[in-house]
């Protein structure tokens, strides 16, 4: 039962827009995971849908690995997770992955994008080693997510020493667009619409807009001196000084100066700001030194408001962002849209997902866990609607793979780095996408995922995939994988059934295996491994992940 003291309707405003969450009295003892599982299965009920069965183990596998830590498995791991006959075999994977390095390395990917897009503007911020290695930081350690997001917002120390600062540095001088970028990635509210009128279809009015903005209206970007060769730039804050609000843009006037508006938390009350000394005199900050602080810090005030666990908003979008990373798609979907006009398809669940992150700290991995542990994670993606991102989730989703998950998973796919530690010289190239040039890989596989599931594969795909330089990979040397089909004793089936376990994670049909062993058997003294190789890396079941 749900017991509350406001009247009813001011009950549900409250549940919609995030500031008041339904209490229950039922199965809070009950795991995380079995709660999932009933939420959904009582949503498939009501709309008369057929859930998917249970994933095979391959399906699983491969899964849990990509959505984990961004690569699929090697032959080995393949291989011993599909020949343990142990009935907890899946958690236990769950619990190793969530322990390996690559899941900080898969997850600070994940949130470079998210933070910088792959273009981002601004001062240097395609140099961002310094956020990157404080991402990866945090997630090694699992850091509660409200720590590291407060610590982010408030930007202290620079950009290459500490990090933070980089966050900062693509929106200079330009505090709007910081508001609507800030507002949406933490607090999942779109509040672009409000920055020219009052929004025609939310409550957002244009003074709640200028109002987050005033929060980040004195902040710059200041030359704090070098190291390394490298500039170091910090995010200065000034003690005075106000963003100008003119109005509508329709009634904006040439040479209007507007009038100052003072920072109001979003929905909430008007900062208390303590009064400037009598004669006070703003600083200048200067170059190759690091900037004064303010007097009172506008910009920490935010970052403590945002990042409490008394702030609606900033749990219900982590644990929706969270959701939508292993499920496909949010709850409240897209997942930056948490507005009372885009109604959560399963409210309760996303309350319970909300109060259960807060009771845990944050704990990302603990709600990880969770969810990949349920039944409706770990469904077929084999739906009878065949969409790729369900909206009640009664099969699993389907997704591209990323640019990174892509080439890592090539590596792993043809043994490149295991050719590469047998070769006495080191490779010139030693970036990120090796062998293959990071712009090629950025270019044609590189768009992030919006947040909308959009997807379209096209004509520049399939060439890069038939003509591009995928034979520096697949034809790597000794110690890969063709290397090893090629110089075996071991009967034909055996070696295509290596085949498929490193590349698709999976042991092939039948019929597979009797089409592989006569184009092996027909190409003469010279099998063609390399294309046997070629054609699993560059199919449509290599290439997402299902």
């Amino acid at each position: 039962m749900t017991r509350y003291c406001l009247p009813p309707v001011l009950v549900v405003v409250s549940i919609m827009l995030g500031l008041m969450m339904p209490t229950h009295c039922c199965s809070a003892a009950e795991p995380l995971r079995q709660r999932i599982d009933a939420a959904l299965a009582a949503s498939w009920k009501t709309e008369k849908l057929t859930p998917a069965p249970a994933t095979t183990d391959s399906e699983f596998l491969r899964r849990a690995y990509l959505d984990i830590i961004g690569t699929i498995p090697t032959y080995a791991e393949a291989f011993a997770f599909l020949g343990d006959a142990t009935a907890d075999k899946r958690e236990k994977l769950i619990d190793r992955l969530l322990d390996d390095p690559r899941y900080a390395k898969h997850q600070t990917d994940l949130w470079d994008l998210l933070l910088f897009t792959r273009n981002p503007p601004g001062y240097d911020t395609d140099k961002r080693e310094g956020i990157q290695r404080w991402l990866t930081q945090n997630f090694e350690t699992n850091r509660p997510y409200d720590e590291w997001v407060r610590e982010l917002l408030k930007a202290d120390g620079n950009n290459v020493e500490h990090g933070p600062p980089t966050y900062f540095m693509q929106y200079r001088n330009q505090p709007e667009d910081a508001t609507e970028v800030i507002t949406q990635t933490f607090l999942g509210v779109q509040l672009q619409c409000a920055r020219c009128h009052d929004h025609p279809f939310e409550s957002w009015k244009q003074l709640d807009f200028y109002g987050m903005a005033a929060f980040l209206a004195r902040l710059d970007v200041v030359n704090a001196g070098k190291k390394d060769n490298l500039t170091l730039y910090a995010i200065g804050e000034k003690s005075s000084g106000d963003i100008l609000f003119t109005g509508p843009a329709k009634d904006q006037q040439p040479g209007k100066k507007g009038d100052p508006v003072g920072p109001k938390f979003l929905l909430g009350e008007k900062l208390t700001e303590p009064p400037l000394p009598e004669g006070f005199k703003e600083v200048k900050f200067e170059s190759n030194k690091p900037p004064q602080k303010p007097l009172f810090s506008r910009k920490d005030a935010l970052a403590d408001w945002i990042a409490t666990a008394d702030n609606k908003f900033f749990s219900r979008a982590i644990a929706n962002r969270i959701w939508a990373q292993f499920m496909g798609r949010g709850i409240v979907h897209p997942v930056d849209n948490m507005s009372p006009s885009n109604a959560p398809t399963h409210p309760e669940l996303l309350d319970e997902l909300s109060q259960e992150l807060v009771a845990h700290k944050f704990d990302l991995k603990w709600l990880m866990r969770e969810i990949m542990n349920s039944q409706s994670y770990q469904k077929s993606s084999r739906g009878a609607t065949g969409e790729p991102q369900p909206r009640f989730y009664e099969h699993a989703r389907s997704r591209p793979l990323s640019a990174e998950e892509l080439l890592d998973s090539w590596r792993v796919a043809t043994g490149y780095d295991d050719a590469e530690k047998l070769k006495t010289s080191k490779p010139n190239d030693k970036g990120r996408f090796r062998p293959i040039e990071g712009d090629y890989m950025r270019r044609f596989f590189g768009t992030p995922n919006s947040g909308a599931g959009d997807f379209q594969g096209g004509l520049h795909e399939h060439l890069f995939l038939n003509n591009g330089p995928l034979s520096r990979l697949v034809d790597c040397g000794k110690g890969g994988l063709v290397d090893a089909l090629s110089n075996n004793d071991i009967p034909l089936p055996e070696r295509i059934d290596r085949l498929y376990l490193t590349t698709l994670s999976r042991r092939p049909t039948t019929t597979e295996t009797t089409r592989f062993t006569e184009f092996i058997s027909q190409s003469g003294s010279k099998p063609r491994w390399s294309d046997a190789l070629w054609v699993l890396i560059t199919s449509s079941e290599f290439r997402f992940s299902h």
